[in-house]
């Protein structure tokens, strides 16, 4: 097993080229847990059982979203904001107001939220994690805090504010916040530039330098605890995005160097996600981020056609083995309502595409209520026992050699009698290391049967009149000649709505 060191010294395995992730949403997490167990477990008591079973998954990165110390009064409006009732109610029928901790990205500090544990437990899952050759990622939010977090009162210049008549044409996107010195401040709230303020955060402002500087130095601090983050709304920190959004507002002219370019030099060997949309993805990679949110390919297979999501394969190789591909995580639908009888197809194509795959906590077992990161309870849901057989199976299948070590390419799909080849897309991984092994994946994302013909140019083996190919998904075995495969444009498959086949290639 190979190792490396973190800035702070702690070991951890390399990552391989296309890790594996898996997100928990921690609090609810604990929560499930402590009702099985008959008691209440903070991270530190978290059986043993739970890491040995990610570990057996193939999972390369634990992602523990909502750690941090929630903000007291991000708490209090969550609870208050009638708005946000409905999608309690869809999430939890009969909620409680207990059940409403707080949204997990209001944080009132950068230390592990009592009922999570302390920083002794964070450190010990940490080692538990390393020991099974797994890495800890845990949130990074640089663009906001709570309204009640410490530098509010002790450094308030960190905050965007406005001028009392500017907030009062727009009370909603402030918040008044008295200072010990007696002064009221008209203090921002975050906000993404398209949608309505989030009423609960205080926005920071980028063109500061000391306000740059604290949030590198909490990154530091995340670095001596964890091997990486997941970056929260990570474009709102780029200069030209917080200049559009803020710039009316700050007094300071713009930094000379990007936020995200100081933050990679500050933690190198640390791995940072970039959550991120806009097509700003490639910006994000090119200023060190090592993995981004692949938004437009989940929008792609959930809304459109599989030319769409040909064509966003065409990218550079570069570019996609940095980016961050899912079809659920705690900001999207569960995958099970969002693609229907179409998530087998959609699980395969991100799960043996380059770069990080990642995974939801309850996507393997079909849990179809997504939870709003306010609540810290979750529904009682049944497990759908034959998708998580599925997800076992391909998850052993993704976790070979092939699907790290090897060379990914697109292949072709040409007709086969009609029209309905342009619902398949298919790629092929070829690894030399592991004896020359050959896997073909091929997709159905159309909403019926389709059928057509792979085109295997330049990736069979060399030699063997007859080839055999396995569907590691089912275990069904075709052979065909290889004239066949040469001369009838390639190997011809018929996939029924939401299928597909991932080939192992032999003699």
């Amino acid at each position: 097993m190979e190792w490396s060191k973190t800035t702070c010294g702690a070991p951890h395995r390399r990552l391989r080229p296309h890790p594996h992730l898996y997100e928990i949403n921690t609090w609810p997490w604990l929560d499930a847990l402590s009702r099985r167990h008959g008691r209440s477990l903070t991270l530190g008591g978290v059986p043993d059982a739970q890491w040995d079973a990610l570990a057996a998954l193939g999972i390369d990165l634990v992602y523990l979203m909502g750690i941090w110390r929630r903000s007291p009064l991000g708490r209090e409006i969550a609870r208050s904001n009638a708005l946000m009732f409905p999608e309690y109610d869809r999430a939890r029928p009969r909620w409680q107001m207990s059940d409403v901790v707080g949204s997990a990205y209001s944080i009132a500090a950068y230390e592990p939220d009592p009922r999570i544990g302390s920083w002794a437990d964070v450190d010990a899952v940490r080692e538990k994690l390393h020991a099974r050759g797994m890495q800890l990622v845990v949130d990074f939010i640089p663009n906001h805090t709570g309204f009640d977090h410490r530098w509010m009162h002790d450094q308030p210049a960190r905050y965007v504010s406005a001028p009392a008549d500017v907030a009062g044409r727009d009370p909603s996107a402030f918040r008044m916040v008295a200072l010990p010195s007696g002064e009221r401040r008209f203090v921002a709230c975050g906000r993404d530039p398209y949608f309505p303020p989030w009423t609960d955060v205080a926005q920071l402002d980028h063109f500061n330098d000391d306000t740059r500087a604290a949030i590198i130095g909490e990154l530091r601090t995340i670095a001596q605890h964890a091997d990486g983050a997941r970056c929260d709304m990570a474009m709102l920190a780029l200069t030209d995005v917080f200049g559009r959004t803020w710039g009316s507002l700050v007094h300071a002219p713009a930094p000379a160097t990007e936020f995200w370019s100081d933050a990679r030099a500050a933690v190198p060997g640390f791995t940072l996600i970039a959550e991120v949309y806009w097509d700003l993805e490639s910006r994000l990679q090119q200023l060190g981020l090592d993995f981004t949110y692949d938004k437009r390919l989940y929008d792609r297979l959930v809304h459109e056609a599989a030319r769409d999501v040909r064509a966003h394969l065409v990218a550079d190789d570069a570019f996609q083995r940095r980016s961050a591909r899912f079809i659920e995580n705690h900001d999207e639908p569960r995958s099970v309502v969002a693609f229907g009888d179409r998530v087998r197809a959609a699980a395969v194509a991100v799960s043996t595409l380059q770069g990080l795959r990642f995974y939801h906590d309850g996507q393997f077992e079909g849990r179809r209520a997504r939870l709003p990161v306010q609540l810290g309870v979750m529904p009682d849901e049944p497990v759908d026992e034959g998708l998580l057989a599925f997800y076992r199976r391909l998850l052993a299948i993704v976790d070979s050699a092939p699907f790290h070590d090897g060379e990914w390419r697109l292949l072709h799909i040409s007709p086969a009698g009609d029209d309905s080849h342009e619902n398949v897309v298919a790629w092929r991984w070829h690894d030399d290391h592991a004896g020359t092994a050959l896997r073909i994946v091929v997709v159905n994302l159309g909403d019926g049967p389709a059928q057509g013909r792979v085109a295997l140019a330049g990736d069979l083996p060399a030699d063997g009149e007859t080839l055999t190919f396995e569907d590691l998904l089912d275990g069904q075995r075709y052979s065909w000649p290889r004239v066949t495969l040469d001369t009838d444009g390639g190997l011809y498959v018929r996939l029924e709505r939401g299928g597909a086949h991932i080939f192992a290639v032999g003699r």
